[in-house]
């Protein structure tokens, strides 16, 4: 059932390097108000370069959402929907709010909409686990043919590459349900919390500049060395996995397949790649106020948010 919360959920959206974490921060600080980081990667701990996770020293205000897991510890849409909530209605209910930010539309999506997950979508799940050692031992296309085997039309629209995803179209089946039905109901779900949704635009390519000068930072901040460190504790799996953008790439320069720059330009180049299907995704969410934040300081798109958030709770 729908949940009515005192203030309308707010929500700072847009593709990576746009300003999200900024604007949130700065919109929590005049509210006031915590920020709940909706970002598939930040989950992680010590996966804080990378990730463009706000240093702790930067934090101005309450932080949820960073910090959640070990590397490599399964988490989910639905394992954040549950940790998220509670947090958003807990503080609801002592009068306190809550700005939601985050690049992970489906992460926003299973918080603020009417999202309820079959049970597969749980840690410790033995199918998951089944098809993981397959994955493993087999390789990619062995678990993409079950999946064609028994639901077609879900292996029709995941590729064979994207193993997270064939492994859970294969836990829905196991439960009844089909991946791929799912997907089409997926436009129609609705809102589980009144929200207001602000999203920041850039110029494409003022951002892929934006992008490129990132890495750079995170370069001269100590990347490859977070990359070292997490390969030292046990956590190759972890960074080697496709979603892990900034950090599979400098595995293979440090096992001498690469050379650091070619590591470099190809976290530039998923990262940009990355961005693109951010912009996709949240273009579809017709609920999205846009904001232009090309060209605009800080105070301005603080003000413009707020002039938004006002019209919209009349």
């Amino acid at each position: 059932m729908p949940v009515n919360l005192t203030h309308p959920l707010i929500c700072v959206v847009g593709p990576t390097a746009s300003g999200k974490t900024a604007l949130a921060q700065a919109m929590a600080e005049k509210i006031p108000a915590a920020v709940l980081s909706a970002d598939s990667m930040q989950v992680y701990k010590g996966m804080d370069i990378g990730t463009g996770k706000i240093p702790e020293a930067q934090r101005s205000v309450a932080y949820y959402g960073l910090d959640i897991v070990e590397p490599g510890e399964a988490f989910s849409a639905s394992l954040f929907q549950a940790y998220a909530r509670p947090i958003v209605e807990a503080r609801d209910r002592k009068g306190e709010q809550t700005v939601l930010c985050g690049g992970t539309g489906f992460y926003v999506r299973a918080v603020i909409d009417d999202f309820v997950f079959p049970a597969g979508e749980q840690i410790d799940n033995p199918i998951r686990d089944f098809y993981t050692t397959m994955l493993q031992g087999e390789g990619a296309q062995a678990v993409w043919n079950v999946l064609n085997n028994l639901d077609p039309e879900s292996a029709r629209i995941i590729p064979v590459g994207d193993s997270k995803r064939v492994i859970r179209a294969l836990e829905i089946h196991d439960e009844g349900f089909s991946y791929a039905e799912q997907k089409e109901q997926f436009a129609s779900i609705g809102a589980y919390y009144s929200s207001i949704q602000i999203g920041l635009q850039v110029e494409p390519d003022v951002l892929a500049d934006r992008i490129n000068r990132r890495v750079d930072v995170m370069m001269d901040a100590g990347l490859l060395d977070e990359v070292e460190a997490l390969l030292s504790q046990g956590f190759r799996s972890a960074i080697t996995s496709a979603q892990a953008i900034g950090y599979k790439e400098f595995v293979s320069y440090l096992d001498g397949q690469t050379t650091l720059t070619e590591a470099v330009d190809a976290v530039k180049l998923a990262t940009r790649r990355y961005a693109k299907r951010q912009r996709t995704w949240f273009r579809k969410d017709k609920r999205i106020h846009w904001l232009d934040a090309t060209d605009v300081n800080l105070e301005q798109l603080c003000q413009a948010s707020f002039e938004i958030i006002d019209r919209m709770s009349v």
